[in-house]
This record gives structure tokens, sequence and C-alpha cells, in this order.
């Protein structure tokens, strides 16, 4: 799932992120880039705490609704509007069954094994990273 996020450009430092769906739920960086890679993490931190509060998770609306919404026009002002995905972890892992080139497969382990990761490990994060990019 991805939730629309507000972009605001802070005058004198970096870029601020919240979310409509998620009143409170906030995100900054120095960097557009940092920014929105807190935002993703921020977003994932909330929602685990909501669902430990056995809060409802609301589902994620359109960009037209957001943008239709008279209660959001002040927060709008002077923002750009953008996805971020919703990526929890819950604690376990799950076997999962993909083919790969075997060129492919041969450097994905090559740089697992240089950074000290197992395969998983390293698939996980570069689809963490592909994600939140």
């Amino acid at each position: 799932m991805r939730y629309v996020a507000m972009v605001h450009k802070q005058e004198d430092t970096g870029y601020g992120v919240s979310f409509p769906d998620f009143p409170g739920c906030i995100a900054a960086g120095g960097t557009l880039g940092e920014a929105l890679a807190d935002a993703a993490n921020a977003l994932a931190f909330h929602v685990e705490g909501m669902r430990d509060d056995k809060e409802p998770i609301p589902a994620p609306r359109e960009l037209d609704e957001i943008v239709a919404d008279p209660a959001l026009t002040e927060d709008r002002e002077g923002a750009f509007l953008t996805l971020v995905p919703l990526i929890e972890d819950r604690g376990i892992s799950k076997r999962v069954n993909i083919s790969l080139d075997p060129g492919l497969l041969e450097a994905i382990d090559e740089a697992a094994k240089e950074r000290g990761m197992t395969r998983s490990n390293f698939l996980a994060s570069a689809a963490r990273q592909a994600l939140t990019a």
C-alpha cells in the first residue's frame, strides 16, 4: 500500500513530510531523499503503534481525494504530494520461490558476501531500497 504524503520545503532547513491519512505522523530530512526515506520509516512506526493500540488502519485515499478535501487546503499550501509505501516488518520470514538469471544470482551472492549478508537479507534490503526510492 502507498499513502499520500505532503512534502514541504522548509526555508532555512530541509524538508518536512506529513500524512493526511495519519494525523501526527511526520518526518523530516535535510534532503528530499532523506525526508522520503524517513517518511517511510515514520509511517511504518506509526502504523505499528496503531496496531499495538488496536486502532483501525485507514485505507489509503487517492490523490484526487486528498486534493479535493477542503479540510486540507491550508496543509496543502506550498506542498507537493507524493506516495510513500507502507512496509511493515512483521518479525517473521516467509519462504518464497523466485527465478533469476544465473549471472544475476552470482552477482547477488558476491555482493551479499562482500557485505556480510545472506542472499535473503541482501534481496530484502535491495527491495526495501527500491520501494522507498
